[in-house]
């Protein structure tokens, strides 16, 4: 029985991906046409965020600039990467390595942005010490409402930073180990054994981007209210799409793949076409959210008021209020 079943699949269905050559030789008229259009589109991502980056570089003051351009590059790195491992299918390894590096980079600096937002480490404890901060938010404890509230303070704020730069070092060390063993034959996605190194390194991976993700979620929780005037509530959900587009929407394509959901196509065999219908969406993907984000970040924004000043605005209220009462 399994040697017939072996007769009936074709054999470029069991071969490594192809290579570049053998890619552009089997694209016909509307093949050439949609490499062309995404390639096109990586291009124009990449040259709109360096002309970004002279934008900002030139009207933003430091360090908050360098902030926003690693924080405005991650669409425009994952689209340029995807373009490459379409066109080099034998080369996704390492264009995805870079592009999961660089993105947990991307997740660290948008708490320092939420922090730089509000003045600096300095100012931000000086607004928030001793206030109390709720963290029962995603994604790990968004159910756990009974978690008391957490007095802000030094110590809880380096605890944080650290909590969500851990996940930019070991990310990218575990990628770089994956590289090396991927090359030496010991890292396979479809080994699912538990002798396999993939099955080890890829659930401790999705514990640290877990856990990297909740500094963020109760930074951004707990300052939103007074940062919307930055429009900080839509640059917070264009890094959440980001990071479900590039890691949860590749996994599950990964794992439809593996489970032969996805169709082999010679030269493509099942596991290499879900990479490529991967890169594809990744570009368009990213192409739009390079273009919306240009928009939010191109924007200039007026200072946010002291402290001071807004305890002094609730007074003014509190007593308009009392008065109207009257």
């Amino acid at each position: 029985m399994e040697e017939t079943l072996n007769s009936t699949i074709d054999p470029a269905c069991l071969q490594e991906p192809p290579l570049a050559s053998d890619v552009i030789k089997q694209l016909d008229m509307f093949g050439v046409f949609l490499y062309a259009m995404l390639t096109f589109m990586s291009c124009i991502s990449l040259l709109l965020y360096l002309e970004q980056c002279i934008y900002m570089y030139r009207k933003l003051p430091y360090p908050k600039k360098t902030t926003i351009m690693w924080i405005n590059g991650a669409a425009p790195v994952i689209a340029t990467m995807s373009c490459f491992g379409m066109w080099i299918p034998r080369a996704v390894m390492f264009t995805d390595m870079t592009s999961n590096c660089y993105f947990a980079v991307v997740v660290y600096k948008v708490l320092v942005l939420l922090i730089e937002e509000l003045g600096g480490s300095s100012a931000f404890l000086q607004r928030f010490s001793g206030q109390t901060f709720k963290i029962s938010t995603g994604p790990c404890c968004c159910c756990c409402l009974c978690l008391p509230r957490v007095p802000m303070s030094r110590r809880m704020l380096f605890l944080l930073k650290l909590g969500a730069l851990q996940y930019a070092i070991l990310k990218t060390v575990l990628s770089v180990l994956s590289v090396i063993l991927w090359t030496n034959g010991y890292f396979d996605l479809a080994d699912l054994e538990i002798t396999g190194t993939a099955i080890w390194i890829n659930p401790f991976i999705g514990v640290l981007t877990i856990t990297s993700l909740w500094p963020v979620a109760i930074v951004f929780m707990n300052t939103n209210s007074l940062l919307r005037s930055l429009n900080i509530v839509l640059k917070y959900a264009l890094y959440q799409l980001i990071l479900v587009l590039s890691q949860l929407q590749t996994s599950i394509i990964n794992i439809l793949a593996l489970d032969g959901t996805i169709a082999c196509a010679p030269p493509f065999s099942s596991q290499a076409r879900g990479s490529m219908l991967s890169q594809q969406m990744m570009i368009m993907e990213m192409f739009i959210i390079t273009l919306v984000t240009r928009f939010l970040y191109r924007r200039t924004y007026d200072t946010l008021p002291s402290e001071a000043h807004d305890n002094q605005q609730n007074v003014h209220l509190q007593a308009a209020l009392v008065e109207h009462d009257v």
